[in-house]
């Protein structure tokens, strides 16, 4: 199994090194983490999907079908065409149709805007989760994070529940139809409802791809959490239960902790922990 780390998209929001903790100027810079997994038997796997090409191609299509205009501003999104997904995945050399799951963390519209990039695609993620997206959304933040219009056209969908055999004292959903049992769902509920993490098992140890558990590195590695005001606050922001949200991420803190030997865990959307991925290098 060969794993390769994309940037699938790239905000910029006011306040600089408020959010991402090392920007010179007025804007920040916070990435779209996503993971695409070659496999001997199950063809490419992707993990996530970031923006995708309908996004960046229809922007300013009234009433905002896709990204809201809120959004777009509050994170001062930056929608470029070489970021997506299917594009990164045809310049390794592959097609969309090599691409046959995606297993998703949420459906937020940061996550999940590539999908119809990938019709031929089957996609997996937590039963709660599909249920919260696709069901009435009532409230500010349902309303401007799940965005139907990213994934009205999937018709193969993979929903699982909340339980399964444990992993380092995690519940798991193992054996993901479809897909190398080195693959595993661990359900992270807090930041959404049915949000989940992604682990990996390699013959150097397991990745963990926690995706929006939590959103800076100082708030993992290390005994005391620490985050910048902006991500603190977009996190309090997007919180679906906070006992969740932080009960979980205090879970995952002391698993990137105590495991640190055998589990490398990583987010969605911080900068640094990308590039030390890319490189290569011990987060």
């Amino acid at each position: 199994m060969r794993i390769h780390h994309l940037n699938c998209g790239t905000d910029c929001p006011l306040g600089g090194a408020l959010f991402d903790g090392r920007s010179k100027g007025l804007t920040g810079h916070l990435v779209c983490h996503c993971l695409l997994i070659e496999t001997d038997a199950h063809g490419l796997v992707l993990v996530d999907t970031g923006y995708g090409l309908r996004d960046v191609h229809h922007p300013h299509t009234r009433p905002h079908p896709r990204i809201t205009r809120t959004y777009r501003a509050m994170l001062n999104i930056k929608l470029r065409e070489e970021e997506t997904a299917i594009r990164q995945i045809e310049a390794l050399g592959f097609a969309a149709s090599d691409v046959r799951h995606i297993v998703l963390t949420h459906l937020d519209f940061d996550h999940a805007g590539g999908l119809e990039d990938f019709p031929n695609a089957t996609v997996h993620v937590m039963e709660k989760e599909f249920a919260d997206a696709t069901g009435p959304r009532k409230g500010f933040v349902p309303r401007h994070r799940y965005r139907p219009a990213q994934f009205n056209e999937v018709r193969n969908w993979r929903r699982y529940g909340a339980t399964g055999e444990p992993w380092f004292g995690f519940d798991a959903v193992r054996g993901l139809e479809g897909l190398p049992p080195e693959i595993l769902m661990v359900p992270l509920p807090g930041h959404t409802w049915g949000h989940a993490g992604v682990a990996i098992q390699r013959p150097e140890g397991w990745l963990f791809y926690a995706g929006d558990a939590y959103f800076y590195r100082g708030e993992m590695r290390q005994a005391k959490r620490e985050c910048t005001p902006g991500l603190r606050g977009y996190q309090t922001l997007m919180e679906a239960n906070r006992e969740l949200r932080l009960v979980n991420q205090e879970r995952v803190r002391r698993l990137s902790v105590e495991r640190r030997d055998d589990v490398t865990v990583f987010c969605a959307h911080d900068p640094v922990e990308l590039e030390r991925c890319l490189a290569g290098a011990a987060l």
